[in-house]
């Protein structure tokens, strides 16, 4: 609020000094005729150049053209381009700034010399340099111009130097906090490989040292199979993770030289499913795909990570329960996939972290698309994600 009554200021200030150093001019210029002459005209113009002061700093650049034309082409005075080239050189550098400061300071000089022809009892700067055309008068007046240029060419320099100390200390801070971010991105991301890679290696030898021990029919075989590749994915997810973390898509590779995993489509769908299914999970599938091959990939892989999240929730809130899945699309009208399962009597503590719901809501919306879940009346729960595609 005090910076707009402050600004509200200097725009008064500005407008009100132009006009009265316009009204000045036109009297000195007074013939005491009523025809309208070349300094009526400049001062009619000179007061259009005053209101367009109001939007110097939006229009640096128009507004110190018309500034220019009343002293210029109409014998009127300067001010109001000079007060136009101090918001120019805040906004404007390069050519834009050094040619409006040539024009400004040629506007003054000339403004100054016609100041000089005027009369001794008529004339400002006649007093000080005389009305003559001696060359130490036009020094003089070239003088007074740059004097007068230097001002505002001037105090626009120093308020750009500290926008631009502003603007740099901004770009800094922005950056401290980008290089801060990193480090603690890559330090996840070590955190991510110590912890996880090695359990999920042990967990993965374990469970095929299981399987080569016991009969190849057996449940426990079949269960162990089971882990040990659920555990080899979840180090392949574990690795591309880490790679996003440390932004280098090497990292994210299972071997140097090796091409990186291919990511997750709407084809693997169907074999989540049956991983679900092999993990005791009770589902219902319906799938009706126009086209699936084509699905972008961001959207296959999108879906596919959705429908994990789903059935693991599914796995670890509701254990017994059974869960209808539906997921259908094509081009054009987009991909919906629905998960429903009744509500457990009992829900078992939940091992997770508790925000699986909202990492599905953050990466349908960063897809485009949109996502509800929640129990109902019916003591089901419902999942309900919409992806374009």
């Amino acid at each position: 609020m005090g910076l707009t009554a402050i600004r509200v200021l200097l725009n008064v200030l500005a407008i009100m000094s132009s006009i009265v150093s316009s009204l000045i001019m036109v009297s000195l210029d007074s013939s005491g005729e009523p025809t309208l002459g070349l300094a009526d005209l400049g001062f009619l113009a000179a007061i259009g150049a005053a209101v367009m002061l109001v939007w110097r700093h939006r229009w640096p650049v128009l507004v110190t053209g018309i500034a220019l034309v009343p002293p210029l082409l109409l014998t009127s005075d300067s001010l109001a381009a000079l007060i136009a080239l101090a918001a120019l050189t805040v906004h404007r550098t390069g050519w834009y700034r050094w040619g409006g400061t040539a024009l400004v300071y040629l506007a003054t000089a000339v403004a100054v010399w016609h100041d000089t022809r005027r009369p001794l009892e008529n004339t400002v700067a006649g007093e000080f340099v005389g009305n003559g055309t001696t060359p130490g008068t036009i020094i003089s007046v070239l003088a007074i111009a740059a004097l007068l240029t230097a001002v505002p060419l001037t105090v626009g320099l120093v308020r750009w130097g500290r926008e631009e100390n502003t603007r740099l200390a901004i770009g800094q801070h922005e950056l401290r906090a980008e290089m801060a971010r990193r480090e603690e991105r890559a330090r996840i991301a070590r955190e991510m490989h110590d912890v996880l890679g090695h359990r999920l290696s042990l967990l993965s030898l374990q469970a095929g040292a299981l399987e080569v021990t016991t009969d190849e029919d057996a449940p426990a075989a079949e269960a162990a199979r089971t882990v040990r590749t659920t555990a080899k994915q979840s180090l392949d997810d574990l690795r591309q993770v880490i790679g996003v973390l440390r932004e280098n898509p090497a990292a994210s590779e299972p071997t140097p030289g090796a091409a990186p995993p291919p990511q997750p489509t709407l084809a693997d769908i169907p074999e989540l499913i049956a991983d679900a299914r092999r993990a005791g999970l009770l589902v219902n599938s319906t799938i009706m795909l126009d086209q699936a091959v084509s699905a972008p990939p961001h959207v296959a892989t999108g879906a596919y990570r959705i429908m994990q999240e789903a059935l693991t929730n599914v796995l670890r809130h509701s254990p017994g329960v059974p869960a209808d899945v539906t997921v259908r699309g094509g081009p054009g009208v987009g991909l919906a996939i629905q998960v429903v399962n009744p509500l457990h009597p009992q829900p078992p503590p939940s091992p997770g972290s508790g925000t699986g719901l909202t990492g599905v809501h953050e990466r349908a919306t960063l897809l485009g698309g949109r996502m509800g879940a929640g129990p109902t009346a019916e003591r089901v729960f419902v999942l309900q994600v919409w992806l374009p595609w």
